[in-house]
């Protein structure tokens, strides 16, 4: 079947860094801007890992957002749900200095519109764990905009998220096409690759790789973001 469609993720995809550096500001500017209204560091860290794990479990019942807080209030209280705008003025604001420890792709955004030019549809498959706002932040962090993307996973529209099979499901289901129409593009072996496992093309980014489960890589089309247009070209 031929290809129509082309699914990205972001964090170390088309948005470099080290996850590990970003989690580490991330939380850090959010415990320093909760604190004031209560909020202790430690127990604070541990309600959003414990929501976040919710949202990776999420068996389609609720959105993932809804899953999330329906976790934080678990922990915090009813009343807690108040402080979502605090949550939203953190990512409009605080949140954008992270993009400081984030890297850029050169011509990313050309990239992007030689694929549309092919008559290609370009999917944002990013793990859906993150609000609207921040997402949409980190995209502009790449040099690309929201309006570059047919569709865009996040918490308010998605009911599962990576590696979840259905997590993939559902995206396709939503803009009406069928697994072996697409290239699952991304640098988790465990997260992304597993959408080759389902029936769609697989195409690693390595730069910033993820690899957990130490899965040999070479099995992997692969490469940076010209070899996958080579790559992509080379289907035709």
């Amino acid at each position: 079947m031929k290809l129509t469609t082309v699914l990205f993720d972001l964090d170390g995809t088309l948005l470099p860094m080290d996850e590990d550096v970003f989690i580490k500001n991330y939380f850090g500017k959010l415990v320093a801007k909760l604190a004031p209204f209560g909020y202790e560091p430690e127990k604070l860290i541990q309600a959003i890992w414990t929501g976040t794990k919710a949202m990776i479990m999420n068996d389609g019942a609720a959105t993932n957002e809804n899953v999330f807080w329906n976790t934080f209030t678990g922990i915090y209280g009813k009343e807690s749900i108040k402080d979502m705008g605090i949550f939203e003025d953190f990512y409009r604001v605080e949140f954008q200095e992270v993009r400081t420890i984030c890297g850029k792709i050169d011509k990313v955004d050309e990239i992007i519109r030689q694929l549309k030019e092919m008559g290609l549809r370009v999917v944002l498959a990013t793990n859906p764990l993150f609000p609207k706002i921040a997402t949409h932040s980190r995209i502009r962090w790449a040099g690309l905009q929201p309006e570059d993307f047919e569709y865009i996973t996040t918490y308010e529209n998605s009911h599962y998220a990576k590696p979840n099979p259905k997590y993939y499901e559902e995206i396709l289901n939503s803009i009406g096409v069928s697994l072996k129409e697409c290239i699952m593009v991304g640098n988790n072996t465990d997260d992304d690759m597993i959408a080759g496992t389902l029936g769609m093309k697989p195409f690693l980014m390595p730069e910033c790789l993820i690899n957990k489960s130490e899965k040999d890589i070479s099995c992997f089309p692969q490469g940076n973001l010209n070899d996958l247009l080579k790559y992509i070209k080379s289907m035709e």
